[in-house]
């Protein structure tokens, strides 16, 4: 094969990534507005959850993470209760990593299981959530939550959601903040 032929080929698989990229987008953007554009989303930024990831990052890793395994594996998902519950997942909205200083950090050793019903209980507070929505935040640590997620989109977010954890945690997923650009017009 000559060496414009590979170059071909590499700028040809370049591209088909780009514009599944371009789709994943699009779908977080279509179900996800309302929560991309709230302020106290965007309180997550502020906060880390694995190395240096941000909540706000890991949130949206596991959103296009979930949109992928759910492409991949034809899970036939509800979309817009996958995107929204994994973007909701960790919307507890404290530092962890701080001993019970953090207001909302009520048991800091044990964060990864009660961090689900503080995150759903925020979401309910701030936005409409459906009952796939509320399963999603509520049982995405399993088995730390015990009780089983009940719907395929739970499922999904919580194999996302280890995944992305097991690559930020050892590096492997580097931070970088994600903007979902949002038109005035749009808004």
């Amino acid at each position: 094969m000559s060496r414009s032929n590979r170059y071909e080929k590499l700028l040809a698989k370049q591209k088909k990534i780009e514009e599944r990229h371009k789709r994943i987008h699009e779908t977080l953007h279509k179900h996800g507005q309302d929560i991309l554009l709230s302020s106290k989303f965007h309180k997550t930024k502020d906060y880390v959850q694995h190395g240096d990831m941000s909540v706000y990052e890991h949130c949206m890793n596991v959103a296009e993470r979930a949109i992928k395994i759910d492409r991949a594996l034809r899970t036939k998902c509800v979309e817009r209760d996958l995107v929204r519950g994994a973007l909701l997942h960790d919307y507890f909205l404290y530092d962890w990593h701080v001993d019970g200083k953090d207001k909302g950090n009520v048991h800091p050793k044990l964060h990864g299981f009660y961090h689900p019903s503080t995150a759903l209980k925020n979401a309910n507070r701030d936005f409409k959530l459906s009952s796939r929505e509320k399963d999603i935040i509520k049982k995405h640590m399993w088995p730390l939550t015990v009780v089983p997620p009940m719907c395929r989109e739970a499922w999904v977010v919580t194999l996302a959601d280890k995944y992305c954890s097991l690559m930020e945690t050892f590096g492997l997923h580097k931070a970088k903040i994600k903007n979902i650009n949002i038109t005035e017009d749009e808004r």
